[in-house]
């Protein structure tokens, strides 16, 4: 399936990205950027900004829509991520920094602790940068959770992927109730932080199916939701069942925000979770909590 003129971006150029590359290279860290490859890669390390992918590469999930490659070892973390995090984003002087993570199913607390560091050294360099968490669903270890909200991010992003019907093919060790239950948990214990999911159209889904997708995400009190264009890695993940139309998808960014009521909605068929992320702030600046 051919894509359509309006998915076509311009090939990132080595010179537009070379200076945020040379410095996660310099300081081994990985990004979903590169990992996942995404589409914006050149719009974003051009302008001085990357998503963080800790704990990684290697991911304990093999969702077939997904990138990232399978890794099902155990794999001791490492100390010196944080640190070497914090150092980049005081290097970049990012004002917003994304942390996200692969699945780490092998660990007790799937991750939690890593990202409390990663806040930590964030916070103790760079003081004034407000802090995105893109989190995994810790296998529903809502103690794992609550050590994550306890340290304060000031947006928690956990994202609901596709429509319940579409779990199994697309998201099979992923539980569709449990992902709309952590976002709750997340409004309702930490009343201050701004909650965010996402999701990928072109799977299989019909209209009718986002429109019912985004009301459950409503009722479980989530802020700001990201919808775009689900796009295959290659011929060994889910293909693409439909091009969604510009038109489209700002229909879905109509009812989102006029209807049911999300204080954002980003919807373009480019829009991945952490794109344009660091607009929060003016989100934060106009719905202070």
């Amino acid at each position: 399936m051919l894509k359509p003129d309006w998915l076509r971006v311009k090939a990132p150029q080595r010179e537009r990205i070379g200076e945020v590359a040379d410095l996660l290279l310099d300081l081994k860290l990985n990004t979903v950027c590169q990992e996942a490859s995404c589409p914006n890669i050149g719009e974003c390390f051009a302008g001085g900004t990357a998503t963080f992918l800790i704990m990684g590469p290697g991911c304990t999930r093999a969702c077939p829509y997904c990138d990232i490659d399978f890794d099902k070892s155990v794999r001791e973390l490492d100390a010196s991520e944080p640190q070497r995090l914090g150092e980049a984003v005081a290097r970049l002087g990012l004002k917003h920094v994304v942390i996200t993570s692969v699945n780490r199913d092998d660990l007790a607390d799937g991750g939690a602790s890593q990202f409390v560091a990663c806040i930590e050294q964030v916070r103790q360099r760079s003081p004034l940068t407000t802090i995105e968490l893109l989190i995994p669903d810790f296998c529903g270890n809502w103690t794992a959770l609550a050590t994550v909200m306890d340290a304060a991010p000031d947006v928690l992003n956990h994202n609901i992927e596709t429509v319940p019907r579409l779990y199994k093919k697309a998201r099979p060790q992923g539980i569709y109730e449990r992902s709309l239950e952590l976002l709750l948990r997340v409004r309702q214990g930490w009343p201050k932080a701004y909650s965010k999911s996402g999701l990928m159209v072109g799977l299989g889904e019909s209209d009718a199916e986002v429109l019912e997708t985004l009301a459950d995400l409503r009722r479980h009190e989530v802020d700001i939701v990201t919808i775009g264009q689900y796009l295959s890695p290659g011929p060994k993940h889910l293909p693409v069942d439909r091009f969604v139309t510009p038109e489209q998808f700002e229909a879905y960014r109509g009812h989102g925000e006029a209807e049911l009521g999300f204080l954002q909605v980003v919807s373009t068929p480019l829009t991945r979770s952490s794109y344009h992320a660091g607009e929060v702030q003016r989100l934060m600046a106009q719905h202070p909590r």
